[in-house]
């Protein structure tokens, strides 16, 4: 895909240009330290994909997507900011992914994947229903469970503690497996010893640099605050973002 890269600041611009050149499949890196000028360089021919600043003098990245929006065949827009806030006007835009920066090249991979399925035509930047059951032991006796139905799993040494809403059972597999195995399903780690489904965070709570999640309806019975560490905190902010807004 040939792509348009749009910041201005140019240490930004060069790095993000250099990081979607490196990914196969992208064929053609376009830059523009302006919103004004990709606009002309959009009307001198087309690209698959642009890749926007949201913080620009003169014409910011959001009014950028706001006239793309009006094109004929608009692209698919990629917001990369240091400012999450905007992340709601983004994706009103229709924005196909909302990235922060630093951007990491794993980060970017996925966007690009994103905007892949959405010029496919393709539906799997949805998560897909997760049908899988988990079968448990407990006094002898072996239950299924519904993957879909667990919250957050807990390390505890070489086993798992798996939660639901009402329930936990012990698992015997390392969180790593876990880990490895269940991402696709939207499982990510928050800490050393805890795993949390995506789909059931509530909440993101920041206070004093300290950031905690919520599986479950926020202060209902069946509720539980999770403790986020330091390193997975932009992570997950991320994950969540995309998570949320993405689709038509």
């Amino acid at each position: 895909m040939r792509v348009l890269v749009v910041d201005d600041e140019k240490p930004a611009l060069d790095e993000l240009a250099y990081l979607l050149a490196a990914e196969p499949r992208v064929t053609d890196v376009v830059t523009s330290s302006s919103a004004t000028e990709a606009l002309r360089i959009l009307q001198e021919g087309a690209v698959d994909a642009v890749f926007l600043d949201i913080q620009m003098p003169g014409l910011t990245g959001l009014e950028l997507a706001q006239v793309l929006s009006r094109f004929r065949h608009p692209p698919p827009v990629v917001f990369v900011t240091a400012h999450e806030q905007h992340a709601v006007e983004a994706f009103d835009l229709r924005a196909v992914d909302y990235v922060l920066k630093p951007v990491g090249a794993g980060r970017l991979a996925e966007a690009v994947r994103r905007v892949a399925s959405t010029l496919d035509g393709a539906t799997d930047s949805a998560p897909a229903r997760d049908d899988a059951q988990v079968a448990v032991e407990r006094g002898g006796v072996t239950r299924f469970i519904n993957r879909c139905d667990i919250t957050h799993v807990e390390a505890q040494g070489d086993y798992a503690r798996l939660h639901t809403a009402t329930e936990s059972h012990l698992l015997r597999s390392p969180l790593t497996t876990l880990e490895e195995e269940w991402a696709s399903a939207g499982f990510v780690r928050i800490h050393r010893s805890l795993l949390v489904s995506l789909t059931h965070v509530t909440e993101v709570r920041m206070d004093g640099g300290r950031c905690t999640v919520v599986v479950g309806p926020p202060g209902g019975q069946h509720s539980e605050e999770l403790v986020v560490s330091r390193r997975h905190t932009r992570e997950l902010r991320e994950l969540l973002l995309a998570s949320r807004t993405v689709g038509p």
